[in-house]
């Protein structure tokens, strides 16, 4: 497997920062961004110590368009090519006091800027990028990973299995990003670029305030890799977790 350069948005902590160090082991360049400069470096540092693996930071707000071009500046400067896109970043408002009937629009404000118009635009702004990457006849194609949750689901959802039906912000707003996705993989499918959304489950991280009884944050990560490093024949336009499709 040829090495790709990855970026995973919002990877400091949780997650994204498991990922990252996940697909570095693998001998890919990986870019961790952050919010915060120094949360970021700080992360770096401690994969470097405890992982003993070298990764690239960027400074990247995914709310901010003028931090988003910056990134793109960056990795195209340092990079030349950006081979896969794992768009992590997000926020929840899960301690918001909220409902359908009764919903916090600061809160829905919030998790859409973020979750949904935050990853379109990032999206967006690093598209040319992996264009100029992908190739028809590489067996490495360009990637995007939305990474998704089983809320986003209105299938799951609706079934008498669905579940945290008042975290209504972070639910709608996962909806609308998974729509982005079909559409955005339907688009980019000629091209060959691979467009998916993954959700890992039920993970115990900042994001649910560490809500117990959830899988690791590391083993959340470890079903996304192989989304991250698909070949040319791998699937596009899907909705997966880690037993399988997860419905739309």
């Amino acid at each position: 497997m040829s090495p790709r350069v990855i970026l995973v948005t919002g990877s400091n902590t949780g997650i994204g920062y498991e990922l990252v160090h996940l697909l570095a082991a693998q001998g890919h360049t990986v870019y961790l961004a952050s919010r915060k400069e120094a949360s970021g470096t700080e992360a770096v540092a401690k994969i470097k110590k405890e992982k003993n693996l070298t990764v690239e930071f960027v400074q990247l707000d995914v709310t901010d368009p003028k931090s988003i071009d910056a990134a793109v500046a960056k990795i195209s400067k340092d990079e030349g090519r950006l081979n896969v896109l794992v768009n992590n970043a997000g926020v929840a408002e899960m301690a918001t006091n909220q409902s359908a009937s009764n919903p916090s629009i600061p809160a829905l404000r919030s998790t859409l800027e973020t979750n949904l118009i935050g990853l379109m635009q990032t999206t967006a702004a690093f598209l040319p990028l992996l264009r100029s990457s992908n190739s028809h006849s590489s067996s490495t194609p360009s990637v995007i990973v939305n990474v998704s949750s089983d809320m986003a689901s209105n299938g799951f959802m609706a079934s008498p299995n669905g579940f945290l039906h008042d975290a209504i912000a972070y639910n709608t707003s996962k909806a609308a990003s998974n729509a982005y996705t079909i559409a955005l993989a339907r688009e980019l499918q000629e091209e060959g670029i691979k467009v998916n959304a993954v959700t890992p489950g039920f993970t115990t991280t900042q994001i649910n305030g560490f809500m117990p009884g959830g899988k690791t944050p590391e083993k959340g990560a470890e079903m996304m890799v192989k989304w991250c490093l698909l070949d040319k024949d791998g699937a596009t336009g899907k909705f997966m977790n880690d037993s399988g499709e997860w419905p739309w």
